[in-house]
């Protein structure tokens, strides 16, 4: 899945990715540099993902951090960027994304829906 994230992950002052699933399991992380806390360690996922229930797009200033927050049909995808990220680049690329990650989940499906029975 890195191949995916590339674009996002290439761009200035983006920290890290996180794709988290609907029920809080994380289901892909990359950080180019070091985080303080693996995104492992923290417990709030489930509690978040019910928070965020209702939220197609968010974006979240945190001290000296900001979170971008997107809905996908997998779960929902936490971008880690700085003060000078450029917001309407990463939302252009999160366009280009979704769809990705649609075929992604849904190719395996689709195969087994067409499969002959023997």
């Amino acid at each position: 899945m890195d191949e995916v994230f590339r674009d996002i992950l290439d761009m200035d002052d983006i920290d890290g990715v996180v794709l988290v699933s609907f029920e809080g399991e994380i289901l892909f992380q990359k950080f180019p540099g070091q985080p303080d806390v693996s995104p492992e360690d923290v417990d709030i996922w489930p509690a978040l993902m019910d928070a965020l229930r209702d939220i197609r797009e968010a974006d979240f200033v945190y001290e000296d951090k900001r979170f971008y927050v997107r809905r996908t049909s997998l779960g929902y995808l936490f971008i880690l960027l700085g003060h000078f990220a450029q917001v309407a680049k990463l939302r252009l690329n999160c366009d280009v994304l979704l769809p990705s990650l649609e075929r992604k989940q849904g190719g395996k499906a689709k195969r087994r829906f067409f499969q002959r029975k023997k």
